[in-house]
């Protein structure tokens, strides 16, 4: 049913990664995270009643709701995914099938964090590592909102957020100290978990 939507706990406790404070992790999951939970239920619900024979490109309230939907249900996933992608001591087992498709698709773990990095400076919002279908794949795909940037069909793996809510509280304007804390905790096997599922294994 649209509007019953719920916020998802951490698989971990909010003082439990390196780096990154209990506050700002409090912030960043109840208030931020919660805040699209919250809004995609409203936009659901309006959208039962919205009048459907006023829409227009020009504007019409259904076309706003149908634009904010998909922010905020992008929102929500991505938001998902960050938090699942961390809780992990950033190593990457060599033998993962995860680290063997990075070796293969960039010519290795450090260049594929060289582009991860620059990716993650160079957008406003997020840095996703994604499985491409088109070829079998990975990219890392700067998004500079939830919605824009993704590629149809590509299934992300591993997201970065990098707006400024995710690392203001705990390093101001260094956004690059951050994108360094959050690999430092990164969950590989998680990752590799979905790159599998991905695969249909």
């Amino acid at each position: 049913m649209a509007g019953e939507r719920k916020l998802k706990d951490l698989p971990y406790a909010y003082g439990a990664l390196k780096g990154l404070s209990e506050q700002l992790v409090k912030w960043h999951h109840g208030v931020h995270h919660a805040g699209y939970v919250k809004k995609l239920n409203e936009i659901e619900a309006t959208l039962e009643t919205a009048d459907k024979t006023a829409a227009n490109a020009n504007y019409s309230a259904y076309g706003e709701l149908k634009r904010r939907e998909t922010f905020n249900a992008s929102g929500v996933l991505l938001h998902e995914l960050y938090w699942e992608s961390l809780g992990g001591d950033g190593k990457i087992d060599e033998g993962s099938g995860i680290a063997k498709k990075i070796i293969d698709d960039f010519g290795s773990f450090e260049k594929w964090q060289e582009d991860i990095v620059a990716c993650a400076k160079a957008s406003t919002g997020w840095a996703i590592l994604c499985l491409d279908p088109a070829d079998d794949k990975l990219r890392n795909y700067l998004c500079d909102s939830h919605n824009q940037g993704a590629v149809w069909g590509a299934t992300p793996l591993l997201a970065l957020d990098v707006f400024e809510h995710a690392y203001y509280h705990d390093y101001g304007p260094d956004r690059a100290k951050y994108i360094t804390a959050f690999l430092e905790n990164v969950n590989w096997k998680a990752v590799d978990e979905r790159l599998g599922k991905a695969n249909g294994k």
